[in-house]
């Protein structure tokens, strides 16, 4: 006996294992720039204090700068989905929004006002605010490091939009998480991923990873260059060992600077018989190597003309006679 079964028709498991569709917003070079500006931020925010890593923060400044030119530049000429344009059209409905938030709240009645729009602008104005806040950031630190004005001001000043930049990101990333909670969808996955999920075409038709992969060449090269360019490259092992041994050499010169001084000062007067080297004194241009061994020679030998050498030695005077 045999009994047939109600039950409809199972799910294929290629079915259930379908992933959800997706489709692309965001191309890799914006991505790419995001990821790069925002290292680039905190690593020259974190290398700000202290001297060790002046070269470090340095090169990350200038990092930024570059990477926001390349921004306004594929703002301008890239696809319109990049296009700064975007932003500003976002940013123009603000004071409509104003407006309906102001009538929601006089009539008691929060539901005609769009909030969805709202939140979009809170984006929007926090990514300007973060473009617009590199100017001022990165001159100000350029005028510092190469002391354009006298004073601190400059300084604290530069300080002032460091600290002012990181509140804005600190806020950017919080109303990222509160969006994602908000409409319970991860609100960073486009800028991470360049997808989001759901039906349709894509927004961006050209992935442009060609360009991505440029910029992080770029990038790198920069660094690398930067790096010749100190001789003691961007770490600070390299340059404390540096400086030590720099601090080292100037102290030796000093104290053999003083020491010639002191013999000059002390003995002037003394006769006693010229040494081999009174002729090597009494040339006209003698070179500085062999006016150091002859002057150490007649002083020993305690000649009078040993004085005339130190003391040009010591001013660093032409040693004529």
């Amino acid at each position: 006996m045999t009994s047939s079964s109600t039950l409809g028709p199972a799910a294929s498991p290629a079915a259930s294992a379908r992933p959800a569709k997706t489709r692309r917003v965001v191309d890799a070079p914006t991505r790419a720039f995001h990821a790069l500006f925002a290292l680039s931020f905190l690593g020259a925010y974190l290398t700000a204090d202290g001297e060790h890593w002046r070269a470090l923060h340095v090169t990350l400044g200038y990092t930024m700068v570059g990477l926001l030119a390349f921004r306004a530049l594929y703002g301008w000429l890239g696809p319109r989905q990049a296009g700064l344009g975007l932003l500003w059209r976002k940013l123009g409905g603000l004071p409509a929004w104003l407006r309906s938030l102001a009538t929601g709240l006089r009539q008691a009645s929060l539901s005609g006002i769009p909030w969805r729009q709202g939140q979009n602008l809170l984006m929007a104005l926090a990514i300007f605010t973060l473009l617009a806040t590199v100017v001022p950031l990165t001159l100000s630190g350029y005028g510092t490091y190469n002391d354009w004005v006298a004073g601190d001001w400059l300084e604290e000043l530069h300080e002032f939009f460091g600290n002012a930049m990181l509140m804005v990101v600190l806020g950017h990333l919080a109303l990222i998480v509160g969006l994602s909670l908000l409409r319970r969808r991860n609100q960073a996955l486009p800028m991470l991923t360049g997808r989001i999920e759901g039906a349709g075409p894509d927004l961006v038709h050209n992935n442009r990873g060609w360009l991505a992969g440029l910029i992080v060449l770029g990038v790198l090269a920069f660094g690398a260059w930067q790096w010749q360019q100190y001789p003691n490259g961007l770490l600070p092992g390299q340059a404390d060992a540096a400086g030590r041994a720099h601090k080292g050499d100037k102290a030796e010169r000093a104290s053999s600077l003083g020491s010639k001084a002191h013999t000059t000062t002390t003995d002037v007067g003394r006769t006693r018989a010229p040494g081999d080297c009174a002729a090597s004194e009494r040339s006209a241009n003698v070179a500085t190597v062999q006016v150091t061994a002859c002057a150490a020679d007649l002083w020993a030998r305690g000649t009078p003309q040993v004085h005339s050498v130190t003391a040009a030695y010591v001013r660093g005077a032409p040693l004529n006679e």
